[in-house]
């Protein structure tokens, strides 16, 4: 019976990430999983972690937070044995995506990370991702790990006026600019 549990965990994991255009995160997958009492953490992380050893994921680390992509033989996998999941638990994970996949899609499109730069300072890198677009990437390079820290935890607050506030100066300060100039001629 624990081999049948590992693998129905691994096909809804797989079903999940198959159902939405972005990756998902370990912890978006672990809310809904866990949440509907599924199975238990330690039982889920095995899942994941055989799924990653057969290659049926690729995982990309963005700020310690793991999220996955299906590779050809995830995609091959579930379309394989997607009939195996249950029509009540299929429900569940598409309910559960109609209702947040907004949140977990701008959870995902948005990154803040940093690294070590040379000596003390370190370089701070925020994303907006849009699908498979980048709309916007910012490097800086602060001066200690704190500033690096407060910063990224302050990015998905704030993104969006940052976004606007730069599209707005490039664009328009031209533009003001060179009406300014007309009219003065």
């Amino acid at each position: 019976m624990e081999e049948n549990g590992l693998t129905l965990y691994k096909l809804m994991i797989l079903f999940l990430i198959k159902k939405v255009d972005f990756p998902l995160s370990n912890s978006q997958i672990s809310e809904f999983i866990l949440d509907k009492g599924y199975t238990t953490y330690f039982k889920l992380q095995q899942a994941f972690h055989e799924l990653e050893d057969e290659d049926m994921l690729r995982t990309e680390l963005v700020r310690n937070a793991s999220h996955y992509f299906l590779t050809e033989e995830g995609k091959e996998a579930i379309d394989m044995f997607e009939y195996q999941l249950s029509e009540p638990i299929r429900n569940d994970i598409l309910t559960f995506l109609a209702t947040k996949e907004y949140q977990l899609r701008e959870e995902t499109n948005l990154e803040a990370d940093y690294f070590p730069a040379k000596r003390d300072e370190y370089t701070v890198r925020l994303r907006i991702k849009e699908k498979d677009s980048m709309l916007l990437e910012v490097n800086l390079n602060v001066v200690s790990r704190d500033q690096a820290i407060y910063i990224c935890d302050h990015w998905k607050s704030n993104h969006s006026d940052i976004y606007a506030y730069l599209i707005n100066r490039l664009l328009f300060q031209d533009q003001t600019q060179t009406e300014e100039k007309e009219t003065d001629s």
